[in-house]
């Protein structure tokens, strides 16, 4: 067994993506790269733009000045025009289709969107040392997502390039981040034909050489923004002229860590974002909360909700405000299935660079693929997610995160031979 190497022109790929990251709805050169990758090779169908979205179940689109501000952006790192105008506000992504005879309909989604934290600018820091630190100042590809996308684009490679017999979609899903992607995306259409989904992570605190079969246990999530509305007065000629936003805002905030506990499984609640007020003696007038709540299932997550949405309005109430609650992005829970399961666990077996193979695990968050995954099994088919371990230096999520290249063409071999055995084919070689 040798190890694997990473094609001079994938690892530009997922340097180059790294270099530019963007959030949610906002990956208009990401979308303009792959774009021009997908155009070099000979695929059937190229869909991006409002095609593959559902638009009326978009959620948490950033407002026009942030999506123009992008756009600019992109422009200057020398994006496409005509990608740009058809994108639009936003409608990011792509979905790329090869058509090859008769045979099973098989599809790969990744997630192609970062973060808003800071790189770290370390001489020890990968991505700074090798000169592909961020060229987005106060943003960073920090959960893999460069990876995702340059290992979907490699398993497109690998399916040209061999006797594949079927239909192979390759699907790059915006807005991973805020869970706002996922059910444009499934509730589009693209899926309904889709017999086999396949996702992927990498990392998820696994080693390099160390492959997960299936991701059976994902925490369903709702997140949302409350905004409480009072009246302001002078906190010390007249108090009681007012009615005090922050002061329910406040209340909000303790009561939700209040939600009783549920025996059905575990639940999660997090004022992740809180603030209001203008100043120390002026009751404020305005406050907010950024929060989520979770749960094992999606019905106990809906629970949360159901109790969250009760604890905001009473809040509110209690000292004579207002609150609108939106709901800014959800995902439900998931399952893997068994068939697909056990397939990556044979291919893993014989795939250069995995040392062992787990076959479940819990992801431990939640993910908005698992919209994806319900859309595929509702209509009859199987979806499996799959995890790629790699040796991170920082967490997901920290300003250190970077992965192993040489695990990007772990996963290009991993997920290129089980497209081809869940589609009754010859493993790519």
């Amino acid at each position: 067994m040798t190890d694997p190497e990473l094609a001079n022109s994938h690892r530009d790929l997922r340097r180059d993506l790294h270099q530019h990251p963007e959030p949610a709805w906002c990956e208009f050169y990401t979308t303009s790269r792959l774009v021009d990758e997908l155009e070099q090779r000979d695929i059937d169908d190229l869909l991006y733009g409002s095609a593959i979205h559902a638009a009326d179940s978009r959620r948490n689109v950033p407002d026009e000045a942030t999506l123009a501000e992008w756009r600019e952006r992109a422009r200057e790192a020398g994006a496409r025009e005509d990608v740009l105008d058809t994108v639009g506000d936003g409608f990011t992504g792509a979905v790329a289709v090869v058509e090859r005879g008769d045979g099973p309909t098989v599809a790969l989604r990744v997630d192609i969107d970062a973060l808003p934290i800071t790189e770290a600018d370390a001489d020890d820091h990968d991505p700074a040392a090798a000169g592909f630190r961020s060229t987005n100042e106060g943003y960073m590809h920090a959960c893999g997502h460069d990876a995702h996308a340059t290992i979907g684009l490699g398993v497109l490679d690998a399916v040209l390039d061999s006797e594949f017999a079927g239909t192979f979609k390759l699907i790059f899903q915006p807005a991973e981040e805020t869970v706002s992607g996922g059910k444009p995306l499934a509730e589009s259409g693209v899926l309904d034909d889709v017999d086999s989904l396949l996702a992927l992570h990498i990392g998820l605190d696994h080693p390099s050489g160390e492959v997960v079969a299936g991701i059976d246990e994902f925490l369903a999530v709702r997140q949302f923004e409350a905004t409480f509305a009072g009246d302001s007065a002078h906190a010390g000629a007249r108090p009681e002229d007012g009615d005090n936003a922050v002061q329910a805002m406040a209340a909000a905030v303790q009561n939700l860590y209040g939600i009783p506990r549920n025996s059905a499984g575990g639940t999660r609640v997090n004022a992740g974002r809180v603030g209001g007020g203008t100043a120390s003696n002026i009751v404020p007038e305005a406050a907010f909360i950024e929060g989520e709540v979770r749960g094992e299932t999606t019905e106990l997550m809906e629970y949360m909700w159901e109790r969250a949405e009760r604890v905001l309005d009473g809040a509110a109430a209690m000292h004579d405000c207002e609150v609108e609650t939106d709901r800014l992005g959800d995902a439900p829970s998931a399952h893997s299935d068994a068939a697909i399961v056990d397939v990556v666990d044979r291919v893993a077996h014989h795939t250069d660079g995995v040392d062992t193979v787990v076959e479940h695990d819990s992801l431990g968050g939640s993910e908005d693929a698992t919209y994806l995954m319900q859309r595929v099994q509702d209509h009859g088919g199987l979806a499996a997610y799959v995890g790629v371990g790699t040796d991170h230096p920082g967490g997901h999520h920290t300003p250190t995160f970077d992965v192993a290249e040489r695990d990007i063409a772990v996963g290009i071999e991993l997920m290129a031979g089980v497209v081809h055995a869940v589609a009754d084919a010859e493993p790519v070689s």
